[in-house]
């Protein structure tokens, strides 16, 4: 059956558009050797943001490892606002081999410091940062926040829509299950879910997990 005039010029425009996204895509990535407006303290090798970023300020206070795959829509942001001066010190470190997923993000007054071959899942929050409301008289959102640093142990996975919050420490190897809300000290080899999240399996080194795995 022939095409028609009007559906092979939409098939075609069609094409071409998503030739055209596909280039701006590639032209719109942030590497080290394209950083485009950021000035990042430091990019590794092989580190790539996809583009669109999300919002990304306090770049000279934020150093991303080597081989680090950071999909679109994620934020980056060092300090609550832009163009402060945060002093001495990074305030978001990520290790070599960070993943992060498309709509993540890093929010560091304090620093929050993620190990090499982390990989978090889409749509997750990390922050150092939270709202005070010791005041019962002031909106919560003109209290003076409070801050506290994030550690996220090498090894880890964050689950889609998992959050971090201030002064959490996650040990090495740590799972986090989707939409679970972490705060204080997760150890070493071990799985933790809910809103607060609390530990569901651990790993012992003498009789592996507990409680065990259902898949071999």
């Amino acid at each position: 059956m022939p095409v028609r005039p009007r559906a092979a010029l939409a098939r075609l425009a069609s094409r071409a558009f998503h030739a055209a996204w596909r280039g701006l895509q590639g032209a719109g990535a942030v590497t080290a050797d394209r950083p485009g407006p950021h000035a990042f303290r430091r990019i590794g090798p092989g580190t790539r943001l996809a583009f669109p970023q999300g919002t990304v300020f306090g770049t000279p206070w934020i150093e991303l490892g080597a081989h680090c795959v950071i999909a679109r829509d994620v934020t980056l942001a060092a300090g609550m606002l832009p163009d402060l001066d945060l002093g001495e010190g990074s305030r978001i470190v990520l290790g070599n081999g960070v993943v992060l997923g498309r709509g993540t993000h890093l929010v560091a007054d304090a620093p929050i410091t993620i190990g090499d071959d982390v990989h978090v899942g889409p749509h997750c929050y990390l922050t150092s940062t939270n709202h005070s409301y010791d005041d019962p008289h002031r909106p919560v959102g003109r209290q003076w926040p409070r801050s506290a640093p994030v550690t996220v142990g090498e090894g880890s996975w964050l689950g889609t829509a998992a959050v971090v919050l201030p002064g959490a420490r996650l040990g090495r190897n740590v799972v986090v299950a989707a939409g679970s809300v972490v705060r204080g000290e997760v150890p070493d080899h071990a799985v933790v879910a809910g809103a607060p999240a609390r530990i569901v399996r651990r790993w012992d080194p003498d009789h592996g997990w507990r409680p065990p795995l259902r898949t071999p």
